[in-house]
């Protein structure tokens, strides 16, 4: 007869408890499924849900003629005022009475001078600035104040340049909320080509400041000799707390530029000082839009513009660190500040954890950033990266082509056509959007995401959906309170504070029975009959068997003489 080998054993053994493995989850009978513990008592009723359009006045929306600008019209949910789009056409001190009072703006927030050359518009503008400080410390109340959320209930601190205005940094005597112009990002700048420009930084805060002019053709001593090119170490002498400085320029080079603050800069600027300047090419009555207070929609396209384009947005994309942003809260002392910011904060040890859009994240995106087209349309977008990490902005929907690179034509014949755009920091491209439907330019109408394809950047501290995502939207598919007809999931519990801090299950937004079906019914693969749980049973005590006699026998065989 002939002998087994031990090896042979040994592989009736591994089949025996191999067989047994593989039909493990069919002799074991499962508990059933059970939803998670929040979901039995997690209600969207319950939700602290901010209404996803806040009440505006509907007039704000419509096209109207204001002291003679004709200030075009917004679908967006939050419209600029239109008063203060008249105002930074014409000027505060050119515009009415009633106007100006429709505004908080200060009687000399922009100043227009005269026609000097006889082309139809001012040739010297004057513009100033305050710095104001955003959900700061106050030994007076535990809220942060002047509050100012980026997201429900997420309000980290930030700095930002504001239009000087008058009255309260609060909306009245009731409100912590900050007033509408003391926001992020710092107001976008708009200059003409050629024009004398004066910008005047009256520095309100309690840290010193300068602006440099990223980008725009300025000297860099000015007519009395001082500096004028914002940087500490070779221009000039930072701007003391109380102090206020005059810059002056005559920009002979259209296109977006920035602007920021070069005190301290690694701090300074992430805390929010910097906003785009835009040098707009010179044509006869070319009366520009000065501020673009949180950015968007322009709403007075300057000539140049609208001799190529049906409309205008500008898209400053910035990144927040959360340790550098808290530093302004622990203390109403400015030195403690000053050594929290400047020396034991350390930039290169710390993540970015918010990402906004025109100083918002998802879904506060929604309701002020929306790109609105129509079909067959040319549209400028102006995008910006006021961030410390590269950008990766990817339209849906749309292949975009890029004209201008860091306020410079690109050659025409060179032009690119993508749909991802990448912008490393202080960076600025033009786009052209083209929305005629041919599958190439644009896939047709409907409501396409816009945003940064670096995936942390889609969210808010971690959560998702959040970061600077926008969508181009067709006015088709918007309702008449300026918000998109979308199709998907609801969207109430993304307006909730509880959703950002986590408190909101992660599946809140859908519905909750399609998604987890019937909890008494376990899944299928573990609902195995009796006669499977047997046979396996079997097929091991076999192997067993087998294997365990086979090497018995192999150790009673007489050994070779």
């Amino acid at each position: 007869m002939q002998m087994i080998s031990i090896r042979q054993a040994f592989l009736a053994m591994v089949i025996g408890l191999g067989s047994v493995a593989f039909l493990l989850p069919s002799m074991v009978q499962s508990a059933p499924y059970q939803r998670p513990p929040e979901a039995e008592s997690f209600s969207l009723a319950e939700l602290d849900s901010e209404p996803i359009c806040p009440e505006v006045d509907p007039v704000w929306r419509e096209r109207q003629v204001i002291d003679g600008i004709a200030v075009e019209a917004s679908p967006l949910c939050s419209p600029d005022n239109p008063a203060d789009i008249a105002a930074f056409v014409k000027g505060t001190n050119n515009v009415s009475h009633d106007t100006i009072m429709e505004t908080q703006l200060s009687m000399d927030a922009v100043i227009k001078g005269k026609d000097r050359d006889g082309d139809g518009d001012p040739d010297v503008i004057h513009v100033r600035l305050e710095v104001a400080e955003l959900n700061g410390f106050s030994p007076d109340t535990p809220e942060p104040i002047p509050a100012y959320s980026i997201a429900p209930g997420v309000q980290p601190g930030l700095w930002v340049f504001a239009p000087k205005t008058r009255g309260m940094s609060t909306l009245n005597f009731e409100s912590m909320q900050a007033n509408y112009y003391l926001r992020a990002p710092s107001p976008a700048i708009r200059v003409e080509q050629g024009d004398t420009i004066k910008v005047t930084l009256e520095n309100t805060h309690y840290l010193p400041h300068t602006i440099h002019f990223h980008g725009i053709d300025h000297p860099f001593l000015d007519e009395k000799g001082e500096g004028n090119d914002g940087v500490p170490q070779t221009s000039e002498l930072p701007l003391m707390p109380g102090e206020s400085r005059t810059y002056e320029m005559t920009p002979r080079h259209a296109g977006t530029m920035l602007y920021h603050c070069h005190v301290q800069p690694h701090a300074h600027i992430g805390m929010g000082l910097i906003g785009m300047m835009v040098v707009e090419e010179n044509r006869p009555n070319n009366w520009v839009q000065t501020l673009n207070v949180g950015g968007g929609q322009v709403r007075y396209p300057s000539v140049a513009v609208k001799e190529t384009y049906d409309r205008e947005y500008d898209l400053l994309y910035q990144s927040v660190d959360q340790s550098l942003a808290d530093k302004i809260k622990i203390a109403n002392d400015a030195r403690l500040i000053a050594q929290a910011i400047n020396r034991d904060y350390n930039i290169t040890q710390e993540p970015t954890n918010y990402f906004l859009l025109n100083g918002r994240s998802y879904p506060y995106t929604l309701r002020e950033s929306l790109v609105v087209v129509e079909p067959n349309e040319q549209v400028k977008l102006r995008m910006a990266n006021a961030g410390q990490d590269p950008i990766y902005v990817h339209s849906h929907g749309h292949k975009m082509t890029i004209t201008d690179y860091d306020g410079a034509p690109h050659n025409p014949e060179a032009w690119i056509t993508r749909d991802v755009y990448s912008l490393g920091p202080a960076q600025r491209i033009d786009l052209a959007l083209n929305t005629t439907i041919d599958g190439l330019h644009s896939y047709g109408e409907g409501i396409w995401l816009m945003h940064d394809h670096t995936e942390r950047a889609v969210t808010t501290d971690g959560i998702n959906p959040g970061g600077g995502v926008t969508n181009i939207v067709y006015e088709s598919f918007l309702s008449e309170k300026g918000l998109p007809l979308a199709k998907g999931v609801d969207l109430k519990p993304y307006f909730s504070k509880q959703f950002y801090q986590r408190e909101v299950p992660v599946w809140a937004s859908f519905d909750q029975e399609n998604l987890f079906g019937d909890v008494n019914k376990a899944p299928a693969q573990l609902q195995i009959q009796p006669v499977l749980v047997s046979f396996g049973v079997g097929l091991l005590l076999g192997g067993l068997v087998i294997g365990v006699r086979l090497i018995r026998t192999f150790r009673r065989r007489p050994k070779e003489v």
